[in-house]
């Protein structure tokens, strides 16, 4: 009952959150690309919460615990709170003003780009059971170097650009791609500071980096 209520707090609490970001710049709640985004977001969302508290409610309470430790990875999080709140707001503004218009196609696209990346963002912590939201080595951790981990290291910080690159579109704002183009930026210097981690704490992950050679991008880095 505890990590139900925990879950559904910061689940109510984000929804809100995200709502007053953009619907208040906006100036109105008939906001399609921000009522889009809500649906694309928080549905999913919903349900993933619902089948990790039937069956995997240690990962759950994972998922539920935000509190990063070391310095670096604190400044990280900060920075990634701040892209999102001044692109939201940003999104908002432009919908209200009519500063940019993001053709229909394009919004599908970036709709569809970024279920693939919630889907993505699942078979991840189908397949990691370590999976956190902060950077921390648990006693018997092992390294995963199946499925998407078989294919880059960090499978996790893909799938959350994917999205995240696509949010601005399918808010209907080329504004707001200004913030959201950050947002790799920041996660290099995440999966710098956490292989650092991991190379130094976690048994075999040195060799891991030697077998899969790419951390996010196939070919690329």
């Amino acid at each position: 009952m505890k990590l139900f209520l925990n879950a559904l707090t910061k689940f109510t609490a984000g929804l809100l959150l995200v709502a007053l970001l953009l619907f208040l710049p906006a100036g109105t709640i008939r906001y399609p690309g921000g009522l889009l985004f809500l649906c694309l977001l928080f549905i999913p969302m919903l349900l993933m919460g619902i089948v990790m508290l039937a069956r995997a409610r240690y990962l759950l309470a994972k998922r539920l615990d935000v509190k990063e430790k070391q310095g670096t990875q604190k400044g990280v999080v900060t920075v990634m709170g701040l892209i999102f709140v001044g692109g939201f707001i940003l999104a908002g503004l432009d919908f209200r003003f009519g500063w940019s218009k993001v053709p229909l196609p394009v919004v599908i696209v970036a709709s569809v780009l970024f279920l693939v990346g919630y889907a993505l963002y699942a078979e991840v912590m189908r397949e990691n059971a370590y999976l956190s939201r902060t950077i921390k080595v648990e006693e018997g951790q092992t390294v995963i170097s199946t499925g998407l981990y078989a294919v880059v290291r960090h499978p996790m910080y893909t799938a959350s650009t994917v999205m995240f690159l696509a949010l601005p579109l399918i808010l209907g704002s080329w504004y707001a791609l200004i913030p959201f183009a950050f947002y790799p930026i920041i996660m290099v210097v995440r999966i710098r500071g956490e292989e650092k981690l991991l190379t130094a704490e976690l048994s075999g992950y040195e060799a891991y980096k030697k077998k899969v050679r790419y951390r996010m991008i196939p070919f690329v880095w």
